[in-house]
């Protein structure tokens, strides 16, 4: 542990977090103060005294019986045939383990190959960079806000064990484990007015510790966490590209009170982490149907008012994705939220379910890994987080409606009856899918019809793009976005055309997927089956937010459901027809996707199939061409097409993303005619054929945008 001046600050660098201030048009609004030493190294560690801590008020710590009143989580030990498949398993006992957020998993299988042994001998040059993080409570107003920095020293695995345990043996005169009961208690007390100051955590480290030899026996089963998010169930194997610590684990390797702050994963995902070798972990969960009431008691009795970014339980809940917040279960006790805790010792996993937030601690020396994951009930999750990053304008990691899509082609596509060798709660998933991607197209459809109604919409064009990034709410759009003349402000259908001011004119084109009667049919067959109209009927409509278009549930004012919308165009109207020549302009918008290595966009079932069963081996090579896109943890979503060329574009509007160079298609004027959407027949449309493997089937030449998101998992 090391002790630092608290008067001293300078302009280190601070943890980039992905839910947290790196995704925010400008963290530098956030006011978090940095409380570091006056170099840019790591504190000395010779100062083994320091400040003394002033009280925080609001937390009392003085009686910690508390700790002795929180319940345990769920423990369960499956046997070997039970952990053969982990979302198998995790969907067998999901019904009783989501209600209380977070439960242990004992392993049946044994590593015989130690963690240090893989990251010394199987990984060569292994080496990681530790944050430094402050050890004391905080008022949490503008004047006392929390943040860590890095140390500026790396280590080995060795190394890093070493100086972790000689710090707990100076504190405790012994090398040997200690009682988790009593560590609990001087955690609290240390945290609250003990000495040390700062203690050193190698958290969102970049690697696994799971052997990749042939004999290890976890290590080669469906568990080693490298496997988990790309599993049939998972639905974030239709996410092509690699993201550090949501599809690729990460390890954190903790000494005596390393700690992971109060914290929801990135987009409500589940997580779950492996306790690989060294001294225990203690866990503390909320469950998801107590998110709310968490984030009131925080915004009314942690956060102060001058920190709030927005009202209500947003505004907290924009505080914590900082993953900088630690308090006491106490005070939730106290406020009635329930909490509940586990002690993580090798060899267990420890799963968090969707929205169940969670904090924790080291009891000494210790490594773990952790990974996110999705299954189809995570999709109503999905949605509030969605909605919740529109309103907070902050960039989605994910390509949620994408996952949606792809998903329900998937379900229509698939010959097996919905009754049969399928559990309920496996039923409960795929109801979840359809549900949501019933909400999601019946919207769009009704947004569309409002959009011809209009009469502002001024082209059409087949698109063929990933997902796009909406300008205005950072809405992920992959069905349908409107963009300008210029293609630099492409924006989501939720936004009224109206009282959009483009500084490049009034065009405004439509860009949708050809493919979109397809699935409105889809939509329609889905919203006929048993379960699922009950859960639109009864359910919240999340994929409307920010717009202010309401769903007719009847016929109203000439629309119906599902029925083909006619574009009308004037002479005057140019639309811009994809295979013309095009002309170069700048262009700022953002794009997400999916599609890495393959620059097909087909939502058809067989491509989707084949996406989400895509060797590992061409996800390797594609990976090694953008190893250096991705460094720092910065994760890259990419949406390619022939010819692609990237050009920053730093100065032009101050905006969040990078610029990127556009050749944009030329226009073409049109008579008086009525476009009819007809995607089905694309014989008929040659326009709309699909760029594979870099190769144009048309003279279009088109580069979209790739939006940067740090990824950094606090677990």
């Amino acid at each position: 542990m090391r002790s630092c001046s608290v008067n001293e600050t300078v302009g280190l660098s601070t943890m980039a977090r992905s839910g947290g201030d790196a995704l925010r048009p400008s963290s530098a609004s956030s006011g978090i103060r940095l409380r570091v030493t006056s170099s840019a190294t790591a504190p000395s560690s010779t100062a083994r005294g320091g400040l003394k801590k002033e009280k925080v008020e609001k937390f009392d710590t003085d009686d910690l019986k508390w700790t002795e009143r929180l319940p345990e989580c769920p423990v369960y030990r499956p046997t070997k045939d039970e952990f053969e498949d982990p979302l198998t398993y995790l969907q067998k006992i999901f019904p009783e383990a989501s209600k209380y957020g977070i439960c242990k998993i004992i392993s049946p299988l044994t590593a015989t190959v130690p963690a240090g042994a893989v990251l010394m001998k199987e990984k060569s040059n292994f080496e990681f960079t530790t944050r430094v993080q402050p050890l004391r409570l905080a008022e949490w107003d503008s004047d006392d806000k929390v943040t860590f920095f890095m140390s500026g020293r790396n280590y080995t695995f060795r190394e890093y064990e070493k100086m972790a345990n000689k710090v707990f043996a100076r504190r405790y005169c012994s090398g040997g484990s200690l009682p988790d009961s009593f560590l609990e208690k001087e955690f609290w007390k240390e945290i609250a007015c003990g000495k040390t100051e700062t203690v050193e955590y190698a958290c969102d480290v970049d690697g696994s510790a799971f052997s990749s030899a042939p004999g290890d026996p976890l290590g080669s089963s469906k568990w080693n966490l490298n496997k988990v998010s790309r599993l049939p169930k998972s639905t974030l194997r239709l996410i092509e590209t690699s993201i550090p610590g949501i599809t690729e684990p990460m390890l954190y390797i903790g000494m005596l009170f390393s700690m992971f702050a109060w914290h929801v994963e990135d987009h409500y995902l589940y997580s779950i982490n492996y306790q690989h070798c060294g001294a225990s972990k203690t866990w503390y969960g909320i469950p998801g149907s107590a998110a709310l009431k968490f984030e009131k008691v925080v915004r009314e009795e942690v956060y102060s008012d001058d920190i709030l970014s927005a009202d209500g339980e947003d505004g907290a809940f924009d505080v914590l994705l900082g993953k900088t917040t630690i308090f006491p279960p106490k005070i939730l006790l106290d406020h009635g939220v329930p909490v509940y805790k586990a002690v993580q010792n090798p060899g267990e996993f420890i799963v968090t379910f969707p929205r169940a937030y969670h904090a924790g601690f080291s009891h000494g020396f210790n490594c773990g890994e952790a990974v996110n994951f999705a299954m189809g009930d995570w999709f109503p999750f999905g949605a509030i987080a969605s909605c919740r990053y529109a309103h907070l304008n902050r960039l989605p990691l994910l390509p949620h409606e994408e996952l949606i899509c792809k998903e329900a082609v998937l379900l229509n596509s698939s010959s097996k009856p919905e009754n049969l060798d399928i559990t309920p709660t496996e039923l409960s998933g795929q109801r979840s899918i359809k549900t949501a991607f019933v909400h999601l197209i019946r919207f769009l459809h009704v947004a569309r019809w409002s959009l011809v109604k209009s009469g502002l919409c001024t082209g059409l064009v087949s698109n063929t793009y990933g997902t796009i990034v909406c300008s205005l709410c950072k809405r992920d759009c992959y069905l349908a976005f409107i963009n300008c003349y210029c293609y630099s402000h492409p924006v989501c259908l939720r936004h009224d055309v109206k009282k959009l001011d483009l500084p490049c004119g009034t065009t405004r084109t439509l860009f949708l997927r050809d493919n979109i009667e397809d699935l409105e049919t889809a939509a329609k067959k889905f919203e006929k089956e048993d379960g699922v109209s009950d859960m639109i009927a009864t359910g919240e409509e999340l994929y409307t937010y920010p717009s202010s278009i309401t769903l007719p549930a009847a016929e109203v004012d000439g629309y119906s459901p599902y029925s083909t919308i006619y574009f009308d165009f004037n002479t005057d109207v140019e639309m811009l027809q994809p295979g013309n020549p095009v002309m170069s302009c700048e262009a700022n918008a953002s794009c997400i996707s999916s599609v890495a290595d393959d620059y097909e966009c087909s939502t058809s079932a067989d491509y989707v199939n084949r996406r989400a069963n895509c060797s590992s081996s061409s996800e390797s090579k594609h990976s090694e061409e953008v190893a250096s896109s991705i460094s720092n943890k910065k994760t890259r979503f990419f949406s390619a097409v022939q010819d692609a060329q990237l050009v920053a574009d730093q100065e032009s509007d101050g905006s969040d993303s990078e610029g990127f160079r556009v050749k944009r298609r030329s226009s073409l004027k049109l008579e008086n005619r009525t476009v009819v959407l007809d995607t089905r027949d694309s014989d008929h449309h040659p326009e709309h054929k699909r760029l594979k493997n870099g190769t144009s089937t048309t003279k279009e030449d088109v580069v979209v945008a790739v939006v940067l998101a740090d990824k950094e998992k606090n677990c």
